[in-house]
């Protein structure tokens, strides 16, 4: 069986190994998205495909919608040409039971895959040609936290950004830029409304979209590319909304398991494949079942009904209470504690770091002795069951097969938004302690040790991608597994930078706590294991 629109007519030979199948006219839909399109989305990795694609397929099922999503990639054109346009921008979603059960899904609601490429004038105009249709409801995104960065860590604009702001809206490559072009062309053609949504882990993503945008926006109306109307444009919340959002669906690299068993039932061509970027993707998608997508209501050009299927719709604070919650204590700030830990205690799954009684508890005080001070309850989800639910339900899954190496992958863009508004919370505080902190600081230093690519054995170990790994990593030059008469200065550029961690960790009273787990960790082969069970006494 082949995962193609001509494979997919065989419903008896799907349904026969328990995968279900669209239902509706798929060839309709596609039709109706190329004359009025409502839904265009920024970013094509397993979180849209596993998430947000299905969410749409479900409203198309029950005759709730009667578009598809149109998917756009502004960058790394390779997992179009290898699992989109083969697969006839089928994909197949398998969602994995926390007792090995596996409910398998043809998603075919993404009706048409965009190159974003403004050196392809076909590719092109088409894209300005979906964005300047009135129907066009919402842009959504998910493009990781850095997707948004416009600047370096000293605050200048990054060099890209700069030749792209010299050069205007017909010279784009970077997301922002990209999408700000696109709503010039919006605006020229009659200022029709729109909702951008950012759907990223990002505190106040929403704000963090508005800001990117209109910086360049702002940029390109001094050199002359646009007018000052279309900053008004972009202002205008009747015209232009940017709701915040908070997501959370785990959905891991595709795993080899899972294409085993794909391809013993009979489905053809589940490789895992690699993109230029280093990214694994496959045609299908194996993701948890748990998921939420909490969205504020903006949307000034109407919407899909997606509190149909599973969306919850409310106001910016509730929002915003929800996304503290979840990303600044019940799972954000656990993970990226499991990733490097993990990495640096030799794990290869997430699973498997949650039969560690140690890393274990460890998250536990982090999230209940520490973070939980600063949450305030969203009303919609109870933080408390919440991190339960992740803790003993979500990250022990074994067949999530999530690992701390892909969970790594930009941490000094992940910190401040995990573990900052937490350190910004207690500043703020007049009845917490900052200084009482010991388990956030302890990542912190384990971070640190993990930027020297050296196990916990003393084994070379190849740290995750990172905007600044160089860049940080120059400052622990000359930094060694053993040194006893550790220069602590070394340490000084990474923990009093406020980028990274929010705060200034010096003037914060916790650079002196980090630095000593630190020098603990580097004392001797095994250190990082003791200086985590000192710790944890």
């Amino acid at each position: 069986m082949k995962l193609t629109r001509q494979g997919i007519e065989n419903r008896e030979a799907w349904e026969a190994i328990h995968v279900d199948l669209p239902r509706y006219d798929i060839d309709r839909i596609n039709e109706n998205t190329r004359k009025n399109p409502a839904w265009v989305h920024f970013g094509t990795g397993n979180i849209f495909r596993g998430f947000l694609a299905p969410i749409q397929q479900k409203l198309l099922n029950q005759g709730l919608a009667e578009q598809g999503i149109v998917a756009v990639k502004s960058s790394d054109f390779k997992i179009i040409d290898q699992v989109y346009t083969p697969y006839d921008n089928l994909s197949l979603l398998v969602l994995m039971e926390h007792d090995g059960q596996m409910k398998k899904e043809v998603i075919a609601s993404i009706s048409e895959i965009i190159r974003a490429d403004c050196g392809d004038s076909a590719a092109w105009a088409h894209l300005r040609d979906v964005f300047v249709n009135p129907s066009l409801q919402m842009v959504s995104l998910t493009i990781t936290e850095k997707g948004y960065g416009l600047k370096q860590i000293d605050g200048s604009l990054l060099p890209s950004v700069l030749q792209e702001i010299e050069g205007g809206p017909r010279s784009v490559r970077h997301t922002m830029s990209i999408l700000t072009a696109m709503l010039y062309e919006r605006f020229k053609a009659g200022g029709f409304p729109i909702a951008l949504v950012s759907m990223d882990n990002c505190s106040k993503n929403g704000e963090k979209l508005f800001e990117s945008v209109f910086l360049i926006a702002e940029k390109w109306e001094e050199k002359g590319f646009v007018e000052k109307e279309f900053l008004d444009y972009l202002r205008d919340e009747n015209a232009v909304a940017f709701p915040w959002t908070m997501i959370d669906k785990i959905t891991p690299n595709p795993a080899g398991e899972v294409q085993r068993i794909l391809e013993e039932l009979g489905v053809e061509a589940m490789n895992i494949l690699e993109t230029n970027g280093g990214s694994r993707i496959a045609p299908f998608v194996n993701a948890e079942v748990t998921e939420y997508l909490v969205v504020e209501e903006k949307f000034p050009n109407g919407r899909p009904p997606l509190e149909k299927a599973g969306v919850i719709f409310t106001d910016r604070l509730t929002v915003e209470r929800t996304e503290k919650m979840k990303v600044g204590t019940c799972l954000n700030p656990l993970h990226t504690a499991l990733a490097i830990f993990g990495c640096l205690l030799g794990f290869r799954s997430i699973a498997e770091e949650m039969k560690d009684p140690d890393l274990v508890e460890l998250i536990r005080r982090i999230a209940f002795d520490e973070a939980m001070a600063v949450v305030v309850d969203p009303g919609i989800i109870r933080p408390q069951d919440f991190v339960k639910e992740v803790i003993e339900v979500r990250f022990p899954n074994p067949f999530i097969p999530d690992t701390p190496q892909r969970i790594a992958t930009d941490t000094s863009q992940k910190i401040p938004v995990r573990y900052g508004k937490t350190l910004e919370a207690y500043l703020e505080r007049k009845d917490l302690s900052i200084q009482s902190l010991k388990y956030i600081p302890l990542v912190f230093a384990a971070w640190c040790r993990y930027l020297m690519e050296v196990d916990d054995q003393g084994r070379e170990m190849k740290a995750s991608s990172d905007p600044l790994l160089s860049r940080l990593q120059q400052h622990l030059q000359g930094v060694a597994l053993g040194d006893v008469e550790f220069d602590r200065e070394k340490l000084r550029p990474i923990l009093s930078s406020s980028s990274i961690f929010g705060v200034d960790l010096y003037e914060a009273g916790l650079a002196e706590k980090t630095a000593d787990m630190f020098q603990d960790m580097i004392r001797e082969k095994g250190g990082v294991r003791n200086t985590l069970r000192k710790i944890l006494k």
